[in-house]
């Protein structure tokens, strides 16, 4: 019953979502001084425009990581020198939740995208504090295809505080960047389920009946190159980022590792289809090294990879993933209402394939994946999507909402 209540209220959140986004994203954001996006590309000619621009969502819905919620989307774009009409928007994406779906839990969660001083200097990062109920899987690709979700199986209560902020520095007038990368975390795994009390790393790293928590500080290095036209939703360029990270064995850390992450993706135009017509692929690899917390490790699987997967479904030291999207804005006429609102609406479809193992050269697992979304622009290049992930390993759709793009 619980089930079949939960297909009811997708489906009626989905219709009653659209139907909201579409009638009240137009006049909301022309109280803040947007106009009508031309039909080639929305940012340009936007001189005569206020510098900042709020957008904001909400209501009830679905996520396949935490079930039923009450949630707050916002998107938050400026620049910093409002008089650099040359500078890039940085960008402030954020999500508020309150879940139902594995308990009562809360959740705030930031990405934002800061450009300083005509793009010489950047913040990026993530910041997220939550208390949710979530589940554990144990390690490996056979453990986590053989262990089923459940409450009882891998449930337990998460709580986390993580600020992970990267500051880059252009070197020289170049597309290349480099700087340091800050890690500061807490992680507490409380109400741990019997399958996941009698996980071998979990035991091994001190957990019993009661949970285990860990503290990590680190310090990193963060290398890229980047060409992209606008980093949060770009029609051209590539972007290369290599992230190397240490936590030692000092302060509160108890355990001692370190991860690196190699992050390609590239973006063409494709004229020949019309205007806001992309095609977007990235390929990604995530490596964990040492005593790593069980949190820490590689994964794929969110609204960010590979979705069709639960968030941590797949983990294991070493986690990679490949996949190509097509991106498709609708171009219609600028004169009437509905045009208008025909122009902010795309959709996009992907396909990829993800791998995972105890090493770099060992691999387990193949985790295959596909999907399509829709997609609503709300502000200038700014979208808010919509994604709908199919798993043909696990047989299982699941559905995602979000601001910006996934990659």
């Amino acid at each position: 019953m619980l089930n079949y209540f939960i297909d009811i209220l997708k489906v009626r959140n989905f219709i009653g979502f659209i139907l909201l986004l579409l009638l009240v994203s137009g006049p909301f954001k022309t109280a803040f001084g947007q106009n009508n996006p031309p039909l080639n590309d929305s940012t340009k000619n936007e001189k005569d425009k206020k510098n900042f621009r709020f957008s904001i969502l909400g209501g009830p819905g679905y996520t396949p990581d935490f079930g039923v919620l009450l949630g707050i989307s916002t998107l938050f774009t400026f620049r910093m020198n409002a008089a650099d009409l040359d500078l890039q928007r940085s960008v402030i994406p954020s999500s508020f939740a309150v879940t139902f779906g594995n308990g009562i839990g809360f959740s705030v969660v930031s990405r934002p995208q800061l450009f300083f001083n005509q793009d010489r200097f950047r913040i990026l990062g993530q910041f997220i504090f939550k208390r949710t109920g979530d589940n554990y899987y144990g390690v490996g690709f056979q453990t986590n295809q053989t262990i089923q979700r459940g409450e009882f199986t891998t449930r337990f209560l998460y709580t986390s505080y993580q600020f992970n902020p990267s500051f880059l520095f252009r070197v020289k007038k170049s597309d290349f960047f480099i700087g340091p990368v800050l890690n500061l975390a807490f992680d507490e795994i409380a109400e741990p389920s019997k399958g996941i009390q009698l996980d071998p790393l979990y035991l091994s790293q001190g957990g019993d009946s009661t949970g285990k928590s860990y503290f990590d500080s680190g310090l990193g290095v963060n290398v890229s190159y980047d060409t992209r036209d606008i980093p949060a939703n770009a029609y051209k360029g590539i972007y290369l980022d290599f992230k190397a990270m240490f936590s030692p064995d000092l302060l509160e850390n108890k355990l001692n590792y370190g991860n690196m992450t190699l992050d390609y993706r590239q973006y063409v135009s494709l004229k020949k289809l019309g205007n806001r017509r992309v095609l977007a692929w990235t390929v990604n690899s995530k490596n964990s090294f040492g005593e790593i917390p069980l949190t820490k490790l590689s994964f794929v699987g969110s609204p960010f990879d590979l979705r069709g997967y639960y968030m941590g479904q797949y983990r294991d030291k070493s986690a990679h993933f490949v996949l190509t999207e097509y991106r498709h804005m609708f171009n219609t006429s600028q004169k009437g209402f509905w045009p208008k609102l025909a122009n902010k609406l795309g959709f996009v479809g992907w396909a990829g394939v993800g791998f995972m193992g105890p090493e770099i050269t060992d691999i387990e697992g193949v985790l295959p994946n596909y999907g399509a979304g829709l997609r609503i622009e709300l502000q200038p290049r700014m979208n808010f999507r919509l994604d709908v992930g199919y798993s043909p390993l696990e047989k299982q759709t699941l559905i995602y909402f979000n601001m910006t793009e996934s990659f």
